[in-house]
């Protein structure tokens, strides 16, 4: 059975080409994830100018024919497989 990616899933994406990519899948449709594989703070200067986000997040596009290469590691939901992270994030309360 092939892996699904889910949000909020941890994977490390090992290419064809050699090179390693992980980390938390941070957005999926059906065409392409998002992988988070760097969060870092801003410095308090890039805050002030943008005080909305306080942290850097470079994110690697994963196509759907790649998944096949996506090797699953864990994920960030609870038992009842609910987490308070990206899913609901840009819906209205």
């Amino acid at each position: 059975m092939t892996y699904k990616p889910r949000l909020d899933d941890y994977v490390k994406w090992n290419r064809s080409s050699g090179s390693t990519d992980e980390g938390w899948v941070y957005f999926v449709s059906d065409e392409y994830i998002s992988i988070e594989v760097l969060a870092k703070c801003k410095t308090d200067e890039n805050v002030k100018d943008c005080p909305l986000h306080r942290k850097i997040h470079v994110l690697v596009v994963c196509q759907n024919w790649y998944w096949d290469e996506l090797e699953y590691v864990s994920n960030r939901r609870g038992e009842d497989d609910t987490y308070k992270s990206q899913e609901h994030r840009y819906q209205d309360p």
